[in-house]
């Protein structure tokens, strides 16, 4: 960020919220397309998530490097079974929507989008405040992609939070089992929910 606020003059936290609609733009959009038009949901973490950077350091496009970490939404069985004859007899991924929406939220919109913003916030190049209302508009105008997941993450006051510590106490291995069972989950409070007050 130093280098790109330095590059175009302007000031540290105007780039980086800069540098974050992009990210949004280039990196979480397609994946949300993805959902909302095959019915697939990448857990895209931090971890899975690779970022296409131009020469000057801004965000063009993402890419994914998990071939375990993905689900397949139960409503669009029909249509993966016609794209991928048998994906349906050989694959373990088809869930509920249910868990779908819950897993995706985890993973893309709590500890990647979040994630990216508490990490912009703790190292004082933006106000985290400011990235998520630019989040929030970002959602707002994703909803006609057709993905659950913008409307969930603006209207629902709770999220469900995958607790590793948790999920390894109580002796739990994520790599095996049910997909819908194979980690715990707990409740937390939406920082992108608002009250309309």
């Amino acid at each position: 960020m130093a280098k790109l606020a330095a590059r175009t003059g302007r000031p540290a936290p105007a780039v980086a919220a800069e540098w974050f609609l992009r990210y949004l733009d280039q990196v979480v959009r397609p994946v949300l397309w993805l959902d909302a038009t095959a019915g697939i949901a990448l857990e895209a973490h931090q971890q899975n998530t690779l970022v296409l950077l131009d020469p000057d350091g801004w965000p063009v496009g993402g890419r994914y490097r998990d071939n375990q970490g993905y689900y397949f939404r139960e409503s669009h069985r029909d249509a993966l079974e016609r794209r991928l004859p048998g994906v349906g007899t050989t694959s373990d991924t088809f869930v509920s929507d249910a868990v779908t929406d819950e897993r995706f939220a985890y993973y893309l919109g709590i500890n990647n989008v979040l994630g990216l913003v508490g990490a912009f916030g703790a190292q004082r190049l933006a106000d985290e405040r400011v990235l998520l209302a630019a989040l929030r508009q970002f959602l707002a105008k994703a909803t006609v992609l057709g993905s659950p997941l913008p409307a969930q993450l603006l209207d629902s006051p709770t999220l469900r939070c995958k607790a590793n510590l948790m999920t390894r106490l109580h002796g739990l291995d994520e790599l095996v089992g049910p997909v819908d069972t194979q980690s715990v989950y707990v409740t937390i409070a939406n920082p992108l929910h608002t009250t309309g007050t």
